[in-house]
């Protein structure tokens, strides 16, 4: 001990042990201690016995925090130098190239503020430089991201807005919203936003609404409730066509395959279900997904893109055809966790790094990576190809719980689909979109936010 500490350092430490030891009822102990290391009571008498009977304990707690702290920096440290590594000027180069790699970068494009309260809900319009976003104050915000300037504010509902969704049949698209005063109310863009129709029939808070699409014409709409239930609709008559019922606690998510045959939801009651909406199948969940232990937030099914990493971690010898719209899916809890499951509803991979509730999930349209926000205010991308570790880290991209996260969509040009698209979209007009190009629309991604703020990221 003398070659580590100074004289004074080590007298302190015996202090310290015997006050320790005395404060504890082992006046024995203490006293065998004081002989040996002749320290009298003009040396440590009972005021000064009092004194140090702590010290050791908080010394002691002390150290724990600072090896926690320090090994907090280190793995930071490995998380920057890993992403150095990656970054370097070779792989700068080819990921500008290659629209696979593109990650969301701080500082943020945009930084958009009217809100008055928390921010539940983003949209992007899938053809104009246009996101819509829903917030507790009752109120739904239509911006333009290009300019990152509010267009107007539509106002009808009487309660938090909770979702809000952009689609409908090709060439008419609508925006969708809901909220907890029950109700669902259809919005269209090309007459100023007037409200065009509003659907009532949940007993409960509507807590997401999503379109179905379709690889032709769709009215099709999806819900999801407090009251336990997935609600259909035809948006051309606002008539309920179909109540799927199997989960026992609220829903708060739903996910359509981008071909409209199946839904994933996602329940306070700990459980995922993926379900055949498609003509002529029975309204029960085809499979049941359990695992997390805490209610599930948000869920999201995996683009084919990324079917042959996620093959891969699954332990498939090949991956599934990409005509096959429903092989994989993801779900993030309160539990901290994101679970990623395969069709028959297994669970094959784990992935572990928030430090709180997730909140929202999206694939990256290229499928290398799985973007996830949380109530610990970080954005985190994982990446697939390397057994989904998370390779980029956004910290406190907003000052508090991140509530939501959307990817700009994929658009169709006019000589054809592009790759890697997310759900794809009408022909773009680059006259009638202020000239914004497909790769913008591309490189954006939105998040929102407790801070009543909405936040615009590009690669």
């Amino acid at each position: 001990m003398s070659g580590l500490l100074t004289n004074r350092q080590a007298e302190e430490l015996h202090k310290s042990i015997i006050a320790y030891l005395t404060g504890n009822n082992l006046p024995t102990t203490a006293a065998t201690l004081r002989g040996e290391l002749g320290v009298g009571e003009d040396v440590l008498d009972a005021e000064k016995t009092a004194k140090y009977q702590s010290l050791l304990e908080k010394k002691w707690t002390s150290v724990v925090r600072l090896q926690k702290k320090a090994m907090d920096l280190e793995a930071r440290n490995n998380a920057l130098q890993s992403e150095l590594e990656s970054t370097s000027h070779a792989a700068r180069a080819k990921r500008n190239q290659d629209p696979t790699d593109w990650l969301p970068r701080a500082p943020t494009r945009h930084t958009l503020e009217s809100h008055q309260a928390i921010v539940n809900c983003l949209a992007f319009h899938p053809t104009f430089s246009v996101l819509a976003s829903g917030s507790d104050d009752s109120t739904i915000k239509i911006w333009d991201w290009e300019l990152g300037e509010l267009e107007r504010t539509l106002k009808g509902h009487t309660r938090a807005v909770l979702d809000v969704d952009y689609g409908g049949p090709q060439g008419g698209t609508l925006l969708a919203s809901c909220s907890s005063d029950s109700a669902i109310k259809l919005w269209d863009p090309a007459d100023d936003y007037k409200n065009t129709r509003t659907l009532t029939g949940h007993e409960h808070s509507v807590s997401a609404v999503r379109f179905i699409p379709g690889p032709g014409p769709t009215n099709l709409l999806v819900s999801t409730s407090g009251d336990k239930t997935l609600r259909l609709w035809d948006i051309s008559t606002g008539h309920c066509v179909r109540t799927l019922q199997g989960h026992t606690g609220w829903v708060r998510d739903v996910c359509p395959s981008p071909d409209g045959r199946y839904l994933i939801s996602a329940g306070t009651d700990q459980t995922a279900r993926l379900w055949d909406i498609s003509a002529g199948a029975p309204p029960e969940s085809k499979v049941v997904m359990t695992g997390h232990d805490n209610g599930i937030r948000c869920c999201a099914f995996a683009p084919a893109a990324s079917y042959a990493h996620l093959a891969k971690m699954a332990g498939l010898k090949k991956p599934p055809s990409a005509t096959s719209t429903a092989e994989f899916m993801a779900t993030g809890s309160r539990d901290k966790t994101i679970k990623l499951w395969d069709a028959r509803g297994i669970c094959f991979k784990t992935l572990i790094g928030h430090d709180n509730w997730i909140s929202g999930l999206v694939f990256h349209p290229g499928g290398k990576y799985l973007l996830s926000v949380a109530d610990d205010k970080t954005l985190r991308c994982w990446d697939l190809s390397q057994d989904g570790k998370c390779v980029k880290v956004l910290a406190d991209a907003h000052g508090q719980f991140i509530t939501c996260v959307r990817w700009a969509p994929g658009v169709v040009t006019k000589t054809g689909p592009e790759q890697g698209g997310e759900g794809g979209g009408s022909v773009l007009d680059k006259s009638k979109a202020g000239g914004v190009s497909d790769v913008q629309i591309r490189r954006l991604i939105a998040t929102g936010s407790v801070d009543k703020l909405v936040r615009i990221f590009a690669n």
